[in-house]
């Protein structure tokens, strides 16, 4: 795993072997960030990364100048690598959590321009985290939501989905509010 661009990149990221995780890989990674870089100014935005594991989105965030990330895992092995890491770079935009993704959702109240969600693939609530994050209303009216998950689920039933990218057993489903 690697930072792939802005003022970190090529550095690499070394977790603990032990970690409860399956990182999003360079390529899909890669991909994503050039669909996000061409519709938004990451220096004017703020991004909610949940189930952010050895926290290798948000680390890209904060490289590419993004000034408010938000980082949740309830791992304390992932939270503490990823605070220790973020520190260790002196990246001040990371405010890692421990906690819960269900409950922090339920109770968090601040929105957001990007929301980033990579649950575990085998989480049975991984098809309601759209409903929870537009219930909640946290999605900026500009705001886009992105959930990885296995390429053999679904979520375009939702009305707010806009498109599915696949990248071998991975997927990304992108969200947006309805146009009125």
């Amino acid at each position: 795993m690697r930072i792939i661009s802005g003022k970190l990149k090529g550095f690499r990221l070394s977790p603990p072997g032990n970690l409860p995780v399956r990182p999003t890989t360079d390529m899909a990674k890669e991909a994503l960030f050039n669909i996000l870089s061409n519709q938004f100014d990451f220096e004017e935005i703020n991004v909610l990364d949940l189930f952010s594991g050895t926290g290798s989105i948000s680390l890209e965030f904060a490289s590419r100048g993004v000034p408010e990330i938000v980082s949740v895992d309830k791992s304390f092995g992932c939270y503490s690598y990823l605070k220790t890491t973020a520190k260790s770079l002196n990246l001040l935009a990371i405010h890692a959590y421990k906690a819960d993704v269900l409950k922090f959702l339920s109770q968090h109240q601040v929105k957001y321009t990007i929301i980033f969600a990579d649950a575990p693939y085998d989480m049975p609530q991984l098809p309601t985290i759209p409903k929870l994050v537009f219930e909640r209303d946290l999605l900026l009216p500009e705001g886009i939501l992105i959930v990885e998950h296995p390429s053999t689920i679904k979520l375009d039933y939702y009305p707010e989905f806009t498109e599915q990218r696949k990248y071998g057993y991975s997927s990304f489903s992108f969200f947006q509010h309805i146009a009125t």
